[in-house]
């Protein structure tokens, strides 16, 4: 995996700024690298891994809810107008109208 330059720089001055701060050991910027570049090779796959895992199960989940999300009634206007009868019922098999 690679990482784009800037990230990069940012991420060498974080581990900088750990070891001075949280181990009391100041280091250069070729162990920083070479820490970073460890975490990305070691560590990254298992990070990306479960990132992808936990992306496929939270679009799993939104799919198999499409039917019940996206569900809209068909041929309810008659319905919620107060007829009981769809319009193709009140046209006779000859095309003319009932009415």
């Amino acid at each position: 995996m690679r990482l784009e330059k800037e990230t990069e720089r940012y991420l060498v001055s974080s581990v900088k700024r750990f070891f001075a701060d949280e181990m009391d050991d100041d280091i250069g910027d070729l162990k920083a690298l070479r820490v970073l570049d460890y975490c990305v090779r070691e560590i990254g796959p298992s990070i990306y891994n479960q990132a992808i895992a936990d992306a496929q199960s939270f679009l799993q989940d939104k799919v198999s809810d499409l039917g019940g999300a996206c569900y809209e009634p068909e041929f309810d206007f008659w319905k919620a107008h107060g007829a009981s009868a769809r319009p193709d019922a009140l046209v006779g098999d000859d095309g003319t109208s009932d009415t």
